[in-house]
């Protein structure tokens, strides 16, 4: 069942965030639209995004839009339409949508992630199995840490739960803390944000081996050039003033527990997640 939380107030700023390009760039220059998945509630996520992609724009000369739908499920969505050219997604590491010819070129510098199952710090729930027969909230099918890892190892644990899927993270922890939901899936790194910016205390039930942080990824359609220009913005920014203050500012609004960077990546610093995908349950791949 599908239960858009919070999303309202944050349409606007979605939808700007779809059509805005960066008006530093030439009307001329090559353009893509550029689908990072909904980690946060809409405004945080254009908020976060939406500096990164003027300033990459600027110094690469490839004008990138960023393209966000409602949820992180709605965003994976362009992707598989081809609507998007470059994209910041652990989703298209299954061995289907290996097929589509998507490259790594980056990732954030951060810590491994772990896949969660949390409550709040002050709940009566202290195993998976007193989750049997309740709700468990999740931010999408499409997340990969903080839905298909967490419910397979329900699956494995034969605890049965109602699933909801609330859209975001953000979104996934405001019925965790309202009550409409007993537990949540979660990633890691994302916890530890919330409880940074909200002022929450989580207890973790259940916790995964580690996974990289999130991919900066590019299709097949874009071109050599363009794509070495855009990784040399991302790879360049914490070593520019500019891009600095902007990574400063991106960090500080999700209370990231380290400076936000990206660094050099590729499909090898991703084998945690094909080895998922080897023994997952089928209705998870």
């Amino acid at each position: 069942m599908f239960r858009p939380a919070g999303l309202g107030p944050f349409l606007a700023v979605a939808l700007a965030a779809v059509l805005a390009a960066p008006a530093a760039v030439a009307a001329d220059a090559p353009a893509y639209n550029f689908s990072p998945v909904n980690q946060y509630n809409l405004k945080v996520s254009a908020s976060f995004w939406n500096p990164i992609v003027r300033y990459v724009s600027h110094k690469s000369g490839v004008r990138l839009n960023l393209k966000l739908g409602r949820t992180s499920a709605d965003t994976t969505s362009f992707v598989l339409a081809r609507e998007v050219d470059f994209a910041f997604t652990n989703h298209l590491f299954s061995p289907e949508r290996m097929k589509m010819g998507w490259t790594v070129f980056g990732r954030r510098d951060a810590a491994p992630v772990q896949a969660q199952i949390v409550v709040p710090a002050d709940s009566p729930v202290h195993s998976l199995a007193d989750l049997a027969g309740s709700t468990v909230v999740f931010p999408g099918p499409e997340a990969l840490i903080a839905y298909k890892v967490p419910y397979a190892q329900l699956l494995r644990d034969k605890i049965a739960v109602t699933t909801v899927f609330a859209g975001n993270m953000d979104a996934a922890f405001t019925q965790l803390f309202s009550g409409r939901a007993k537990a949540a899936g979660a990633n890691s790194q994302l916890v530890q944000n919330y409880a940074a910016r909200e002022n929450k205390a989580f207890r973790v039930l259940w916790s995964s081996a580690p996974f990289n942080d999130l991919a900066l990824m590019a299709s097949n359609r874009v071109a050599p050039g363009q794509l070495r220009a855009v990784a040399q913005a991302f790879l360049g920014m914490d070593k520019d003033p500019e891009g600095r203050r902007i990574l400063q500012a991106a960090g500080e609004l999700v209370r990231a527990p380290e400076p936000v960077r990206f660094v050099a990546a590729s499909d090898a610093d991703y084998a945690a997640y094909h080895q998922f995908y080897q023994a997952a349950p089928a209705e998870l791949r």
